[in-house]
């Protein structure tokens, strides 16, 4: 499933909508894991980047069960994918690591929502949800996604 590609279905969307909730759900575990891997010797900064990132990815995958519901498909319990990506963090403990994986999570997690927009928009398919209200809220993620992006890269360069 490919997000180069006109969305064709309701399957389809419900799919890539899907692969959204696992982005998300991955940034908000690792958030979790770099947290409790440094602890009391985080920085307050990027501990409150972590946090944030973490809140927001959980109100993202809400979103995302919102439109999914709506579409009627089957949702992965978060439980699930937490543990999939704990063991793998487990050693990365320094700043520098911290913040540059926060910033490939956030970069990835826009150009997902900048293709699958794209995607939507390219296709002539009639959904089961609202096109216009589908947009909005992928745009809306999209948007907050760049945001952090801003976000590490300014705590990146003060770092520096």
């Amino acid at each position: 499933m490919s997000v180069s590609q006109p969305v064709a279905s309701d399957h389809q969307l419900a799919r890539l909508l899907q692969i959204g909730m696992v982005l998300e759900e991955v940034v908000e575990a690792r958030a979790h894991q770099h947290h409790q891997s440094v602890g009391a010797d985080l920085d307050t900064d990027i501990e409150a980047l972590l946090r944030h990132a973490a809140e927001e990815s959980a109100d993202h995958r809400d979103r995302l069960a919102a439109l999914i519901d709506d579409l009627d498909a089957e949702q992965i319990p978060f439980e699930q994918i937490e543990p999939l990506v704990a063991d793998h963090y487990e050693r990365d403990r320094d700043t520098d690591g911290i913040l540059y994986d926060q910033l490939c999570n956030e970069e990835t997690a826009y150009k997902f929502y900048d293709d699958l927009i794209a995607a939507v928009e390219a296709s002539s398919a009639t959904f089961g949800i609202d096109r216009d209200r589908l947009v909005d809220i992928l745009s809306t993620i999209r948007k907050e996604e760049a945001d952090g992006v801003e976000d590490v890269t300014r705590l990146m360069e003060a770092r520096e």
